[in-house]
């Protein structure tokens, strides 16, 4: 078993999906807590769009999104680890949501979709580590690169 992350800072919409259909991804998931973008293509409805017309499921999970609150503080302190452990514990708090994941990953390729290139900056990674721990099967994380190469 498997989950893929991307980040889409620094990818345009064609290249985008050209990463999702070259590994094959049946849902993206979006776990932006609000999925709006300045950058043109990476708003709900344009993904959604344009996931369709590429034959993807497109599922925006809101309760796997970093709170403002949480984002707002890193903005300010730039305390990664301080933001590591309140996201982890709104995490802790998201039961249902993680097992709806949990469920969909064991029968379908998924992505989840954040911003940040690099998923060492991103609660993506930190989703997809707690969605290993959950599992009694085996899941393996793979982060897709950005088109500057940055993981």
């Amino acid at each position: 078993m498997e989950i893929m992350t991307i980040g889409y800072e620094g990818h345009t919409p064609a290249t985008f999906f050209a990463q999702l259909t070259a590994h094959t991804i049946q849902t993206l998931v979006d776990i932006r807590e609000s999925p709006i973008s300045r950058k043109a293509g990476f708003s709900k409805s344009a993904l959604q769009a344009a996931a369709n017309a590429h034959q993807i499921h497109y599922l925006h999970m809101r309760a796997l999104g970093c709170p403002r609150p949480i984002r707002n503080d890193y903005r300010e302190d730039k305390d990664w680890t301080g933001y590591t452990r309140r996201f982890l514990a709104h995490l802790d708090t998201q039961h249902d949501a993680l097992n709806t994941l949990l469920q969909r990953i064991e029968h379908e390729r998924c992505c989840l979709l954040c911003l940040e290139a690099d998923y060492h900056c991103c609660h993506r990674s930190l989703v997809a580590e707690r969605l290993a721990q959950m599992t009694s099967q085996h899941l393996s994380v793979i982060h897709l690169p950005t088109p500057n190469g940055a993981v």
